[in-house]
């Protein structure tokens, strides 16, 4: 039997509500979606990599570039919603969905969210993982947090801090637990995510605007991955420059 034909996606608006145009910044002379596309390229375990797009200018950059792109609809409320049209067209037994905002995502960790669904046939999806470093980013709404039971599946996700520490703030109290936060790449299988796409959004989703809650609450186990990789998402001007900084060796990568 021939191996899972392992494809990944990259996910591109145009349009950003805090950085428009971000994915064709342009980053030592490259547009960000190429650095993505590239890196992704180098991932062992990935066959084809694609980027989906809702506006024709990613699109020409994406095939000036060398790429495979295709178009998707501008009406799609979430990204999963888009990366199930594009997978439609693009075929591929696994789908990989990597954001288009990291310009500096790591092939190696690409492929340690793919491995778990190479080595486990019944296994319908993967995420990653990364310890949190100090209790501000533990506090932090905008950084997603993710509780995994002892085989490494979610419990559950959210931007609240978790686990509760009930000693917090006690003399010499230390946390009991390692904090991790949840890096935004997902692995599915196919069919999986053609029905992923077709469920409704569901309470827990809503109430955390967290689309993954939606597969825990249908009872989806969730493999998740542990890395050391600490992503740099583009969401501001002033992480692009970081950025910069960091391809041109001004800034040391965060280990």
């Amino acid at each position: 039997m021939a191996p899972p034909h392992v494809v990944a996606i990259i996910p591109a608006r145009f349009a950003s509500v805090r950085f428009p145009g971000k994915v064709l910044a342009d980053i030592a002379g490259k547009p960000m979606v190429q650095h993505v596309y590239e890196r992704v390229k180098q991932a062992q375990l990935v066959d084809e990599v694609w980027v989906a797009t809702d506006d024709e200018r990613v699109f020409h950059a994406a095939v000036a570039f060398g790429g495979q792109a295709v178009m998707t609809s501008p009406e799609h409320p979430t990204g999963t919603d888009r990366l199930a049209e594009a997978a439609r067209y693009t075929g591929g037994d696994i789908i990989v969905n990597v954001q288009g905002d990291e310009p500096l995502i790591a092939p190696e960790v690409v492929d340690a969210a793919i491995l778990p669904l190479l080595k486990d046939s019944g296994l319908q999806m993967a995420t990653l993982k990364t310890p949190i470093r100090d209790e501000e980013e533990w506090q932090s709404p905008h950084v997603v947090k993710v509780v995994t039971d002892l085989e490494g599946y979610a419990l559950y996700f959210s931007r609240y801090p978790i686990p509760y520490w009930r000693d917090r703030g006690r003399a010499g109290a230390t946390p009991p637990v390692q904090w991790y936060r949840h890096i935004g790449l997902y692995v599915y299988r196919r069919e999986f995510l053609f029905q992923y796409a077709s469920w409704p959004p569901t309470p827990l989703q809503l109430a955390e605007n967290l689309e993954q809650l939606r597969a825990l609450e249908h009872g989806v186990k969730i493999r998740v991955v542990e890395t050391t990789y600490h992503a740099i998402g583009v969401d501001t001007p002033e992480d692009l420059e970081r950025v910069r900084r960091i391809l041109s060796g001004k800034e040391e990568a965060p280990s």
